[in-house]
């Protein structure tokens, strides 16, 4: 069901009127039931999938949580009949056991997503090594289902199995309502990934009406609309017109069409945690926040501290994290500063740490070598920018422009442009024609493609072009506003004609100049394929 259907828009009204109008302690529970339908809706085989999860996920934390209580709890009573090394037996089988039921809960999960999502690309690859070695039968593709929105779902219940494994929080005791934090249906789509210790502070409360805070969830929601329907989706025509044609449209053309899907892919993915925000909020119910101006940042680590900010927090803690404090890790730095010395035998773990990350973060986008490549990518530019630090500290020693203005927005470009570059992965979904289309940018532009009537051949008029500016004037205006607080608080200080105004004028831009019509659709959302 997608958030710019009517479909979607009458589903959220009959389950926001009833919400507020059944008793407040069944108001939990009522969700509980529509974040059902709604993936019933989509299809009906979804539910086993995230049944399987759920109840997996539930049982097996609380299992460990409840032998981890009453373990310490009898560990308090008894230590002092054990001597230490005695005592270090009990908690090392004790743990063991704990560890045994969280590995298999875990595997048996991520089993679940990689059958469903990477089975065929497995397949494939394998077929292609068989094509390379003369043998002409390869093995047979299977036709999978991919639940939607597996990949959340999935790593929003791991994240809260390893917080209880590693004693964060006690296990959620009640099914129902860890049901309702895995499958809560706003952010079933595309996120964010929330954590349990956040979401479950206003998920499973009883809400009265608040008008403020129901408006405010609207305008939040009004505004995803916005970005979604009157940038993305129009945008949107121009970037499929660019990768369709790649005889056409190379040089500056593709160089214009990693612009327009940075903007897109910005509009499009905002504007969804915006309505997913926005519709928890109208209930009472707070979702952490996925974005805080990434095009505003000045460095790639910046800017993943900035975009999809729970993905990025998610593989941080329970795969970076781990991964560069274990003891392979700690034995691999030992051997590593004896052969290559302690300055570049310290940066092997943490690089090799990186390398998993993003290698994983690529494969969870996408089951494709273009999604991996773009996440080598990024680890490949951040690693670079770490090791040239020593550079920057010389070159600021030497040429005084840090923290001026124009040192400033020459990072954020720099930040754009790398990231736009390695976006491209994301246009074209084929490694080897994204290198042709980044190099035809430094071999193949010229003046002569700088004509209007080359881009109005996109698909799009003069008026649709003048309607995207003004939409990305909009947002970067309401950007550098959020810097200093709250937009809609700003706006519910003012007076109530003037609230009017803005609220009615983003609601009418958004009928009229909402991509609809011959030529336009109101696509899925790009973060509703992972």
């Amino acid at each position: 069901m997608l958030f710019t259907s009517y479909g979607f828009i009458g589903f959220l009204l009959a389950v926001f009127v009833l919400y507020y109008l059944i008793p407040k302690k069944m108001q939990w529970p009522f969700l509980l039931i529509a974040s059902y339908i709604f993936y019933f809706i989509a299809d009906p085989r979804y539910l086993i999938f995230i049944a399987i999860t759920t109840v997996s996920t539930f049982y097996g934390a609380k299992v460990i949580s409840d032998k981890k209580v009453a373990f310490d709890g009898w560990f308090k009573e008894h230590k002092k009949e054990y001597e230490k090394e005695e005592r270090k037996a009990l908690k090392a089988k004790e743990h063991s056991v704990e560890k045994r039921i969280f590995l298999a809960c875990l595997l048996f999960n991520l089993g679940i997503l990689a059958v469903t999502k990477y089975t065929n690309f497995t397949i494939a690859n394998i077929n292609s090594l068989l094509a390379a070695f003369g043998r002409a039968d390869g093995i047979s593709f299977v036709d999978l289902i991919i639940p939607m929105g597996i990949s959340f779902y999935t790593f929003q219940s791991m994240g809260y199995l390893i917080d209880v494994y590693n004693g964060k929080h006690e296990a959620q005791d009640n099914l129902f309502k860890f049901a309702l934090f895995v499958s809560f249906f706003p952010q079933l789509v595309q996120g964010p990934i929330s954590r349990y210790h956040d979401l479950s502070q206003t998920l499973y409360e009883e809400h009265s009406f608040n008008w403020k805070t129901v408006s405010f969830g609207l305008e939040r929601i009004l505004w995803g609309f916005f970005k979604k329907l009157v940038i993305a989706d129009r945008i949107l025509v121009a970037v499929q017109a660019i990768i369709a044609d790649t005889d056409t449209y190379n040089g500056f053309y593709a160089f214009a069409g990693a612009m327009f899907y940075a903007l897109e892919l910005y509009a499009d993915f905002t504007g969804g945690i915006d309505i997913t925000i926005g519709v928890a909020e109208t209930m009472g119910i707070k979702v952490t926040e996925n974005f805080i101006r990434p095009y505003f940042s000045k460095n790639i680590k910046e800017y993943w501290n900035r975009w999809h900010i729970t993905m990025g927090t998610w593989f941080t803690d329970y795969i970076f994290y781990p991964i560069s404090a274990s003891q392979f890790m700690m034995k691999l730095s030992k051997k590593s500063r004896a052969r290559l010395g302690n300055n570049l035998g310290k940066r092997v773990p943490v690089y090799l740490s990186s390398f998993i990350v993003w290698f994983t973060t690529g494969i969870w986008h996408g089951a494709s070598w273009n999604f991996i490549v773009w996440g080598l990518g990024n680890f490949v530019v951040i690693m670079i920018s770490q090791e040239l630090e020593p550079f920057y500290r010389w070159f600021h020693s030497k040429v005084h422009v840090q923290g001026t203005f124009g040192w400033r927005l020459f990072q954020v470009v720099r930040t754009v442009l790398i990231m736009s570059s390695l976006r491209m992965f994301d246009c074209y979904r084929d490694v080897p024609l994204t290198f042709k289309m980044f190099g035809s940018i430094f071999s193949q532009s010229s003046l002569s493609q700088l004509n209007a009537e080359a881009f109005i051949g996109m698909g799009l008029t003069g008026f649709d072009y003048l309607v995207v500016f003004i939409g990305m004037l909009i947002l970067v205006t309401v950007s550098l506003i959020q810097r200093s607080g709250c937009v809609r608080e700003k706006i519910y200080g003012l007076a109530a004609p003037v609230r009017f105004i803005i609220w009615y004028g983003l609601f009418m831009a958004t009928l009229v100049f909402g991509a609809y019509g011959i030529g336009y659709s109101a696509s899925q959302f790009i973060y509703n394929q992972f």
